[in-house]
């Protein structure tokens, strides 16, 4: 029966309650009015209850803004499969991903309120947001490691410290003023270095040149020239401990609208979880589109890297769930920047650069456990 129905049998079931007290006792005619007051309030909570199970979901979505630091990829996977396994959806959100790219900075849009969120690259930018007191925190820390890393023809360097007698290491302007300082720290010499400009062309001319280069990125594309995979020494596991592909938001978002930005962070990690582990057709199809440059072939060597190396689900994320952020951790990269002299001691306030109010919850490790059979 539908509401109107209901509503014509409540007029009914009126009318019958007064005729029934008209020739009542008089002692009858309260609990007749009563009787029928109490059939029109249960049927108009009838009417009234489904309005009252209607998910957030389904109400109208929260629309906001993401913009990423590069073009469409599969290191930037989880949040387009979010979006179209329609993860972002159910958490009632209607997420714009808008990517970023060689002419594109979308990092100033953050503080001045044109995005909601935004993809860094690692902690040290944080630092500095902090030390230019740029109001913007971190929430949560989607790659457990930096992807950087260093290139070696196979054979040439069999041993992290070997690399420190390498005469040749090619590293870009902006890593030469990063990483490469702590490297300093650790026995590498300014006189090994030359630039790097994104051209592996002459690393693969000298078999004794090293080469930096992003995991996911320059390693397949010198296998696909070679025919011979190369050796790679990932810098995160030699002490560079920064997180990277951190999420960051306003900080007065994050304290006027906390439960905004829950939603957000939780349905990131679950589309992690899923393009890392599940069926990840569609959100590889948005790529490519967005960035036809990137093929199939490419978007499944990004994934078998990221699991292989461990730069998502690994560390603390195994049992706290993808986005970890540990205090511990933030603290060890934050005093090897002061040692190698990028920082002042003292100059960056932590609490300020992250919070933990999003994550650390082991969100998704059940999701992922279930699509690799773990536990079984």
């Amino acid at each position: 029966m539908n509401c109107l129905s209901m509503s014509r049998m409540i007029g009914t079931t009126r009318r019958a309650a007064l005729r029934a007290t008209l020739m009542a006792l008089p002692g009858a005619l309260p609990r007749a009015v009563a009787s029928a007051r109490s059939i029109a309030s249960l049927a108009v909570l009838s009417c009234i209850a489904p309005l009252a199970l209607v998910s957030p979901a389904a109400q109208a979505a929260d629309k906001v803004v993401f913009a990423t630091n590069w073009k469409a990829q599969g290191a930037h996977g989880g949040f387009y499969q979010a979006q179209l396994d329609g993860t972002y959806r159910r958490y009632g959100l209607e997420v714009d991903i808008r990517e970023g790219g060689p002419q594109v900075n979308n990092r100033p849009l953050l503080p001045a309120g044109r995005v909601d969120f935004l993809m860094t690259g690692n902690l040290l930018q944080s630092f500095d947001n902090v030390r230019n007191k740029v109001p913007t925190v971190v929430v949560a820390a989607i790659f457990q490691k930096d992807p950087q890393v260093f290139i070696t023809h196979p054979g040439q360097y069999p041993t992290w410290n070997d690399l420190k007698k390498a005469p040749t290491i090619l590293v870009s302007r902006d890593s030469q003023y990063s990483w490469w300082q702590w490297l300093k720290t650790e026995g590498f010499r300014d006189e090994q270095l030359r630039p790097y400009n994104f051209n592996s062309a002459p690393f693969l001319a000298d078999k004794r040149m090293v080469q930096q280069g992003y995991a996911v990125a320059e390693p397949y594309s010198i296998q696909k020239q070679t025919g011979t995979a190369p050796t790679l020494y990932l810098l995160a596991d030699q002490g560079w401990s920064t997180y990277s592909t951190t999420i960051e938001a306003r900080s007065e978002m994050v304290q006027k609208n906390p439960e905004l930005v829950r939603r957000f962070v939780e349905a990131s990690i679950l589309g992690w979880a899923n393009y890392l582990y599940g069926d990840r057709k569609a959100a590889d199809a948005m790529i490519r589109k967005l960035n036809p440059e990137t093929t199939q072939d490419e978007l499944d060597n990004t994934v078998l890297k990221m699991r292989e190396l461990g730069l998502v689900d690994s560390g603390d994320a195994r049992t706290q769930g993808i986005g970890a952020i540990n205090p511990t951790k933030v603290k060890d990269f934050h005093d090897k920047m002061v040692k190698a002299g990028l920082l002042k001691d003292g100059e960056v306030d932590l609490t300020k650069v992250y919070t933990t109010q999003f994550v650390n919850k082991g969100l998704g490790v059940d999701v992922i456990r279930k699509l690799t059979g773990a536990g079984k």
